[in-house]
């Protein structure tokens, strides 16, 4: 059993984490194996995030004050975080496929830009295209018109020179 100053210290580490991180994943992993917690671990580490395994009272006291206070009153049962300051998607993606191979790993709810969002909300984030995939779309979109424009003025330039190309070979054949 931890000592009252170890919990202290890990409800204030786990407070300044919850207090710089916008993007938080609150889920139950009873019956997880051992190597099964290793591999989600290293899956979450691969998006981006952070994962910590964390007893309800001492989650509910570290997150006062902060914008997952909501998010973590009430809890029941055993509980983990996986949390990032980065791409949600990744991190919802990640998680997302891992509890479809372990059914004992479930969502209990999600905090996304600091706004708190339910387990159906989780699994409709995890459909989004990545931030990557978005910021490619958002580029071709805004050099799609550059591009048409480009080929517009080109294709002038190439009909013009086929005209004048055409009418000086009538102009030869006919004199």
């Amino acid at each position: 059993m931890k000592k009252r100053e170890d919990k202290r210290k890990e409800v204030e580490s786990l407070r300044k984490e919850l207090e710089r991180v916008d993007h938080l994943f609150v889920a139950g992993f009873e019956r997880l194996k051992v190597g099964q917690d290793f591999q989600l671990r290293k899956i979450v580490r691969s998006a981006g995030g952070r994962y910590k395994v964390i007893k309800n009272n001492l989650a509910a006291k570290a997150a006062e004050g902060t914008k997952a206070e909501d998010l973590m009153k009430g809890l029941a049962g055993m509980t983990s975080l996986a949390y990032t300051g980065a791409d949600p998607v990744a991190l919802a993606k990640v998680l997302t496929a891992y509890a479809k191979e372990n059914p004992t790993f479930q969502f209990k709810a999600g905090m996304v830009e600091g706004r708190v969002i339910d387990v159906r909300t989780v699994g409709e984030l995890a459909l989004l295209p990545s931030r990557e995939e978005m910021f490619g779309k958002l580029l071709y979109l805004i050099q799609a018109p550059a591009q048409r424009l480009v080929s517009a003025i080109n294709g002038v330039g190439r009909n013009l020179a086929v005209v004048v190309d055409q009418a000086c070979q009538e102009n030869k054949f006919t004199a």
